[in-house]
C-alpha cells in the first residue's frame, strides 16, 4: 500500500512540474521576472532606477541589418553573429529587480524579445516562417539569469502584465504582418516616444485598411483586444482611433485581416 502511494505520490509532483513548466511556456506567469506597471502617462527618463542598461550594441546591430520598412537583413545578422551574441551575453547574465524603473524593465523585455527572435531565426536559418520552428513561442530558450523563458512568456507573463499596450507593437515576430523591427534600440530615455512612433507607424500603415465605417484591421487588435483601453475601459475602435490618421466610427463593426507569417526578410 505504501508503494502505491509513493508512485501516486510521485506521478503527481511529476505531473504538477510539467503543468508548470507549460504554464510558463504559455506566458501566464513572469517566472519571477518583475512586472511593474505603467502609472498615469509613461514619460521618458532614465533618472529613477538603480539600473541604466547599455543597449548601445543592439543600437548599432538594428542601424546596420534593418532597413525603414523593418525588413530584416538576417544575412548580415549571421555576419556579424559575435557582436550579437555578445550582447544577448550581456542581457542573459542581468536579471532585472523591482528596483529597475517601469522605464528601464519596458526597455530591457522589449529589447529582450526582439534579440532572441533574431537569435531563433539565425539558429534555424533559412526558413520561411517562424512557425516552422517547433515552438517558437512557448519553449522556454531565452535564459536569464537562471531561468529560460520563452517568447509567449515574455509578451504574455511580463510585458502584457505592465499595462501598456503599446509593447504589441515594439516587439517584432519576425513576420511580415508583424509591426515592423524598429531599427533602433528601445530605450528608457526614449521610451514613451518609441512607443508612440511604433504604434502611430502600425496603426497607419498597410497593415490596416482603415476607414471610416469599413475598417479591416490587424488580427493583433482581435488577439490582445482586452488591453487597448480609453479611461480605463475596453474599446479597440477608441485606442485606434487615438493615433489613426482616418478616424473609425465608434459604432461599426471592425472586419480582421489574415495574418502573413512569412519571414520579414530583405530582399
Amino acid at each position: 500500500m505504501k508503494s502505491i502511494l509513493k508512485v501516486f505520490t510521485l506521478l503527481f509532483i511529476s505531473v504538477s512540474l510539467v503543468s508548470c513548466n507549460l504554464t510558463s511556456a504559455a506566458g501566464l506567469t513572469s517566472q519571477g521576472q518583475p512586472t511593474k506597471k505603467v502609472e498615469g502617462d509613461l514619460t521618458s527618463t532614465t533618472a529613477n532606477s538603480a539600473v541604466n542598461f547599455d543597449h548601445s550594441a543592439w543600437d548599432k546591430l538594428l542601424k546596420k541589418h534593418v532597413d525603414s520598412k523593418g525588413m530584416v537583413d538576417y544575412k548580415g545578422f549571421k555576419n556579424d553573429r559575435e557582436a550579437l551574441n555578445k550582447y544577448l551575453q550581456k542581457l542573459s547574465s542581468t536579471e532585472p529587480t523591482d528596483a529597475w524603473s517601469v522605464q528601464e524593465l519596458l526597455a530591457f523585455y522589449i529589447n529582450l524579445y526582439n534579440a532572441y527572435t533574431v537569435d531563433l531565426i539565425l539558429n534555424n536559418y533559412p526558413t520561411e516562417s517562424i512557425q516552422d520552428i517547433d515552438g517558437a513561442f512557448t519553449k522556454g530558450f531565452v535564459p536569464v539569469g537562471d531561468r529560460e523563458l520563452s517568447l509567449g512568456g515574455i509578451e504574455n507573463g511580463i510585458l502584457r502584465k505592465m499595462d501598456e499596450p503599446r509593447i504589441h507593437f515594439a516587439i517584432n515576430c519576425a513576420s511580415i504582418s508583424c509591426p515592423k523591427l524598429l531599427d533602433e534600440a528601445f530605450t528608457a530615455s526614449k521610451i514613451n516616444e518609441q512607443l508612440d512612433e511604433v504604434t502611430r507607424e502600425f496603426i497607419n500603415s498597410d497593415k490596416n485598411e482603415i476607414t471610416a465605417n469599413t475598417p479591416k484591421v490587424s488580427s493583433i487588435f482581435k488577439w490582445y483586444a482586452k488591453d487597448y483601453t480609453v479611461n480605463g475601459n475596453k474599446d479597440v475602435i477608441g485606442f485606434i482611433n487615438k493615433y489613426s490618421d482616418t478616424e473609425i466610427n465608434p459604432r461599426v463593426e471592425l472586419q480582421y485581416k489574415d495574418y502573413n507569417w512569412k519571414l520579414n526578410e530583405q530582399k
